[in-house]
């Protein structure tokens, strides 16, 4: 004990600034107890970051680098997304123009074909009304055309609906009124005034008709 506080006296001649400031401080009374390393932990914690505290950095600074590269993937992924869907709306969209192009030129194709198969019955009529037959030659013509007409509408599928002596369908047959007629079925058809149509199974038109009311039938 003696020689260290010789040994602080010494000191104290060699630096007479420093003992100038250091007040308070009686070497004499100087206790090892006292010194540094007496110190409690909660006393040299706040003084220099020691290895806790240089750890828990370290394992901040990890986890930032592995938040921040999660997030680059996650941002990547979605990018890629976003890319992914402008491209698939891209190709909705020229597929949908696509669609309706191709539905406009079949639709084009099937009434070409059609109006086709028509055109030499418009030429019929045509010459029909540049000539100068009579009445009846005129009458005569026409009925080839219509026939000519009705050859084409069978070979589209296109028939007419059975009418007179026919029951009645509502399904297929549109009554325009009644007849009083004794020598045919009651609710059948008398008189057709519109002739009806259907493409195969699929009704075009209903038949325009007049249906038989046989009293005689209803009284028995």
């Amino acid at each position: 004990m003696k020689q260290i506080q010789n040994m602080i006296r010494r000191m104290r001649k060699a630096m007479p600034e420093q003992n100038n400031e250091v007040s308070g401080f009686d070497p004499v009374g100087f206790d090892p107890a006292d010194s540094p390393a007496s110190y409690s932990a909660e006393d040299t914690a706040t003084e220099l970051p020691g290895p806790v505290a240089i750890a828990e950095d370290q394992v901040s600074r990890a986890e930032f680098d592995h938040i921040k590269a999660e997030y680059d993937q996650i941002k990547t992924e979605r990018d890629q997304l976003v890319d992914r869907l402008a491209r698939l709306q891209a190709e909705f969209e020229n597929a949908r123009k696509r669609a309706e192009r191709e539905k406009i030129e079949f639709r084009d194709f099937a009434t070409g074909n059609v109006v086709e198969q028509f055109l030499p019955v418009l030429d019929n009529f045509e010459l029909a009304l540049k000539s100068d037959s009579s009445a009846e030659q005129l009458r005569s013509g026409v009925e080839l055309i219509v026939k000519q007409m009705e050859d084409v509408l069978r070979q589209l599928h296109v028939l007419p609906i059975p009418t007179e002596g026919e029951a009645f369908d509502p399904r297929l047959h549109e009554a325009l009124g009644s007849v009083e007629r004794d020598d045919l079925p009651d609710q059948h058809v008398a008189e057709e005034i519109r002739r009806g149509y259907r493409l195969r199974e699929r009704l075009l038109r209903p038949a325009l008709v007049r249906v038989v009311s046989n009293s005689k039938q209803k009284g028995e």
